[in-house]
């Protein structure tokens, strides 16, 4: 599994609620709170897609 370079976590933001994101290392996900939804990191590249995010319980 390949690790995301933390510069650019840190300039991301939610593309559904423009808020900042939560690394989650172990599941390799960030996390959007206030959307609710997890965005996976696919070989150490974001997937910012809505449509691929996973629905927080």
């Amino acid at each position: 599994m390949t690790q995301a370079d933390p510069r650019l976590l840190e300039r991301l933001v939610c593309p559904v609620s423009k808020t900042t994101l939560r690394y989650d290392p172990a599941r390799q996900e960030l996390i959007s709170t206030a959307a609710g939804l997890a965005y996976p990191i696919k070989d150490g590249i974001p997937v910012m897609l809505a449509e691929a995010a996973r629905k927080l319980d």
